[in-house]
């Protein structure tokens, strides 16, 4: 794996990382959206990741190895966002616009806690992302610093 290999697998991750904290944003939003415009409840929303395994371009940089017909540029991609289908949250409470027949209303499937638990994870993640581009770009400004010497 070259240098700027090793940035760009990060830089995927950076970016699928953001997304997912973006998406459990939007869910701790709509805690307590009753009513949407596809009707009923707000759904919590997942990202759903896979490798990326792309070929690398025909114009690859010499630094990563651009005699290798096999390298490919890796990496994760974000194939989607998806609604958990999960069991909406019953609420009693007769005198509430959206309440049922039977005086339930039906609440978004969405755990707070577990919501912020995600957002620790995701945010981790992201950290460790900056942290492995931080060091590729060190060890490349070392390694310069060899060549100069």
């Amino acid at each position: 794996m070259g240098f700027y290999t090793s940035i760009e697998v990060s830089a995927t991750g950076l970016s699928a990382e953001r997304l997912a904290m973006d998406t459990i944003a939007n869910n701790i939003a709509n805690v307590n959206t009753t009513r949407t415009a596809e009707g009923g409840p707000f759904k919590r929303q997942l990202v759903v990741y896979a490798q990326k395994n792309e070929p690398a371009p025909a114009s690859a940089n010499a630094l990563d190895d651009a005699n290798d017909p096999a390298r490919s540029r890796a990496g994760v991609d974000v194939v989607g966002i998806v609604k958990d289908q999960g069991p909406d949250r019953l609420i009693y409470d007769p005198s509430h616009p959206d309440a049922d027949p039977n005086g339930y209303v039906h609440m978004p499937n969405i755990d707070v806690v577990k919501e912020m638990v995600d957002m620790m994870a995701a945010s981790r993640a992201y950290e460790a992302n900056v942290t492995a581009i931080q060091e590729a770009r060190a060890m490349g400004t070392a390694t310069l610093g060899l060549l100069k010497a």
